[in-house]
């Protein structure tokens, strides 16, 4: 007579637990190899509507964005700090588009070159650290290497009614248009301060309400990381 399986011993539990946490890992692995494609589609059509939200186009549907998108971006380079250029972008999606915040830290700089409205801008990726986690954004810039034509940021966990404004707000992003990223000298001179230090509105964006150490993250974002940028976008233009 067989032997009845007991299911209250050690190794029946040991060996059961172990065929599960196999199946599950394998069940998890199959789930997120299916819906990895999806993913990075949905990951890329969000950055595309990141980079035409900086350039004021906003509200636009999934198709509608990468048509737009196709339209507007003539290229996503890769360049160095130095105004070298590494790849000039002309195979749109292959380029800069694939860069993230290590390539950026480690100095592989993406720039996207734009026409709009029928004059060139460019927009660049900056990064930084908020409260609670990271933040980015794209800057657009005018041709003439000085103005800001727009705006975008974005959080990874920042308080809601608060440093979360920084995305939420659009009447907040849209007071970056118009002001001045930098001297003719090429400095970096965008700022967010208190909205009681605003000195110079020219330079000076006034912060969030009750968010100072959110806004103080963006504004060094925004300093630290247009200073890479100016020499690279006159190399562009000469």
């Amino acid at each position: 007579m067989a032997k009845k399986l007991n299911t209250n011993s050690n190794t029946y539990i040991i060996i059961y637990s172990s065929v599960m946490v196999v199946i599950v890992a394998a069940v998890l692995a199959i789930v997120n190899t299916t819906l990895r494609p999806m993913q990075d589609v949905n990951v890329a059509l969000d950055k595309k509507k990141q980079i035409l939200a900086a350039l004021n186009i906003r509200d636009l549907s999934n198709e509608a964005t990468s048509a737009k998108y196709e339209e507007v971006v003539v290229a996503d380079i890769i360049a160095q700090a130095d105004g070298t250029i590494v790849d000039n972008g002309e195979q749109k999606d292959e380029a800069g588009f694939l860069l993230n915040s290590a390539d950026w830290k480690e100095g592989r700089l993406a720039l996207f070159v734009c026409e709009v409205d029928g004059a060139r801008r460019y927009v660049v990726p900056i990064y930084g650290n908020g409260l609670w986690g990271p933040l980015w954004g794209y800057i657009a810039i005018d041709d003439d290497l000085q103005t800001v034509y727009g705006a975008y940021f974005d959080h990874q966990g920042e308080t809601a009614g608060l440093g979360a404004e920084i995305k939420d707000s659009r009447e907040w992003q849209a007071k970056f248009a118009g002001r001045t990223a930098y001297t003719a000298e090429g400095e970096a001179v965008l700022t967010v301060v208190k909205p009681t230090e605003v000195r110079e509105p020219q330079t000076q964006v006034d912060g969030i309400t009750g968010a100072t150490l959110t806004c103080n993250g963006v504004s060094e974002m925004i300093t630290t990381g247009l200073a890479k940028y100016y020499t690279i976008i006159k190399t562009l233009k000469q």
